[in-house]
């Protein structure tokens, strides 16, 4: 469609939009446009969104998934893309709707950003053993993003909602452009000056570019939130979307509403616990309180403290019992030695001199000394010894 030029006649919006259309369309086809890629949106469709930028200039592309035949793009990306531009009429907005990439190299910023990422985790500055832990029931939250954007809106509905007598201290600053480094950098150190200070500090802002998000990789930016001795949550973007600061927070967070809802236990749920516990709590103590109750009353009924003397005549039964069975048992023991030390009398009687001259030996002695005689000399006087009499005989 063709506009004649009238400056007296008043167009609709969607005419002027179909003009801009057919004129793209008919004039800029097949062309190659070289820049840098940011702001990359793969959409679950299989379609790519992103930026070709220069040192002046931004463009939109679309590059549908029938073309994109498994190509792989990152943020930073150098390349040429060709197409043809068109007009996307309800949001007014002119693009380039791409046929062909070609990627040739990294961005300068990309570079940059993954030159001071390795010199900052060799510095240590992203190890987790150095990460605070966040607190679990956070009183006092301090929020560090522009005070006119949309994350601190919907940071703050999260907070509304999900917690109940939290006291947020917005300390606004830029985030984004010229100055927006040193305003983070002095807002960090402002909270942290406060008597009491915020418990945690949830530090983001929306989506954008890597140009729009750079502020959160500038290394006086990532020193000072590594630095910080209130836990950080970072939250900046969108959850495709990573800066320098994610990896030196205590936590990183896809998108500011989730650092709202990460940070503050769901209200509800821990009045329901609560109640929850209170109702076991209770359940013990009753359980506790029926058995103490049984037991107490068995007492009563024992009749032991009815009337203690018939414990004691128990006792004293048993008492008779072992004294018995001690006594039953050392007189066995007794016997069992009388017994063993008769028959060992026995045996001595049976081996005794007196029982030998009974069996019908005799002792010989000397006569002159009584000594036994084992031989004897002719003519020498002997006794002799039996068991019936006493005599002298004279060897021959």
């Amino acid at each position: 469609m063709t506009l004649p030029f009238d400056n007296k006649k008043v167009f609709s919006v969607t005419e002027i939009s179909l003009a801009v259309k057919e004129m793209l369309e008919g004039v800029l086809c097949g062309v190659a446009v070289e820049g840098e890629i940011s702001n990359y949106k793969p959409a679950s469709s299989g379609h790519y969104y992103f930026n070709l930028k220069d040192e002046n200039a931004l463009l939109s592309v679309v590059l549908f998934k029938g073309y994109a035949r498994g190509l792989k793009l990152k943020e930073g990306d150098k390349a040429v893309v060709r197409g043809d531009f068109n007009c996307f009429i309800k949001q007014g907005r002119y693009q380039l709707v791409a046929k062909d990439i070609e990627v040739k190299t990294q961005g300068d910023l990309y570079r940059e950003f993954e030159k001071l990422k390795l010199k900052l985790q060799a510095e240590g500055l992203f190890d987790s053993s150095k990460k605070l832990p966040l607190p679990k029931f956070p009183f006092r939250i301090g929020v560090i993003t522009s005070p006119t954007g949309a994350a601190v809106r919907d940071i703050l509905s999260v907070l509304k909602r999900r917690g109940r007598n939290l006291e947020v201290i917005i300390a606004p600053a830029l985030v984004q452009g010229e100055g927006s480094k040193e305003q983070i950098v002095q807002a960090l150190d402002n909270l942290s000056k406060l008597s009491p200070a915020p418990d945690v500090i949830l530090l983001g802002r929306g989506g954008g570019s890597i140009e729009d998000l750079w502020s959160f990789n500038e290394e006086s930016v990532v020193r000072a939130v590594a630095a910080s001795k209130i836990p950080v949550v970072s939250c900046v973007g969108h959850e495709t979307d990573f800066t320098l600061t994610d990896f030196a927070a205590s936590l990183r967070a896809p998108t500011p509403s989730a650092a709202a809802e990460l940070v503050v236990q769901n209200a509800e749920d821990t009045v329901e616990q609560i109640a929850n516990l209170s109702k076991l709590l209770l359940n013990c103590l009753s359980l506790k309180y029926e058995r103490l109750k049984n037991r107490f009353e068995l007492a009563l009924n024992n009749k032991f403290l009815k009337e203690p003397s018939l414990y004691f005549d128990c006792r004293q039964q048993i008492v008779d019992d072992f004294t018995e069975q001690i006594v039953n048992k050392m007189q066995k023991i007794l016997d069992k030695k009388a017994h063993s030390a008769e028959l060992l009398q026995q045996r001595l009687k049976l081996l005794s001199p007196q029982a030998t001259l009974k069996r019908g030996y005799a002792i010989v002695r000397r006569a002159s000394t009584g000594e036994v005689v084992r031989s004897s000399l002719p003519g020498e006087r002997l006794k002799v010894q039996t068991s019936y009499d006493n005599f002298e005989v004279e060897t021959v």
